[in-house]
């Protein structure tokens, strides 16, 4: 191992504690009661907030409880519901196709397995990762535009696409903290590390930022 490999390492090491300490309660956001309300209510969090999709879940769940009340229920009726969330006609239609997969194959449970889960319509590797995490306790890390945006800029990983992220930082992270560390970046990527205005001024790992060591933090 290289003198840059191992500092590398320590500095990773660091920025993992600060996190835990930082956000040591983080988990998700998204209101469930079973694998079945988390994989739909993260199908419809795809450029939408979590606290929309809160918003309509809980008429979605009590009119159609299950995979295959869903997958029976009229189209019009889900896109009725889920119209203040974005792309909401094409959600519509992979909820539906998805539970009646979920109703016919499954038996009604949600599978838990990776290969199962991104074989469902409109479910890609985020989503299939954020169920296995929270629902079946898996160790899985799920890279969504936080977690690309903010283990780039802190330098648990340096990657192009979400795909190259998730590797490295399965990598870079002990196998045991993957689930929580994936909630500590979204965490520190909402309330600190923000996309256009990132709040470097109050960062609990300044010194430690590769965006700020390469000069891009913003003015205050």
């Amino acid at each position: 191992m290289t003198q840059k490999q191992t500092d590398d390492g320590h500095r990773n090491k660091r920025v993992l504690e600060i996190l835990e300490e930082t956000y040591p309660n983080a988990t998700t956001q998204l209101e469930h009661r079973n694998p079945f309300q988390l994989l739909v209510a993260t199908m419809l969090s795809a450029q939408t907030t979590d606290k929309q999709v809160n918003k309509v879940t809980p008429e979605l769940f009590r009119r159609f409880p299950d995979a295959k009340a869903l997958a029976l229920a009229h189209i019009d009726e889900i896109e009725d519901i889920i119209k203040t969330c974005g792309f909401y006609k094409t959600k519509a239609r992979n909820i539906k196709e998805a539970c009646r997969i979920i109703t016919e194959k499954y038996n009604g449970e949600v599978p838990d397995s990776l290969d199962e889960l991104t074989c469902l319509p409109g479910v890609g590797r985020k989503t299939a990762n954020v169920v296995l995490s929270n629902a079946f306790g898996a160790d899985a890390i799920a890279v969504d535009t936080h977690v690309f945006r903010v283990s780039n800029r802190l330098g648990l990983a340096k990657a192009k696409d979400v795909r190259e992220t998730e590797e490295q930082l399965m990598e870079n992270i002990p196998r045991d903290k993957w689930s929580r560390a994936h909630h500590w970046l979204i965490h520190h990527g909402r309330r600190v590390c923000k996309a256009r205005r990132p709040k470097c001024h109050e960062c609990p790992l300044s010194g430690l930022c590769r965006f700020e060591e390469r000069g891009q933090t913003p003015p205050l």
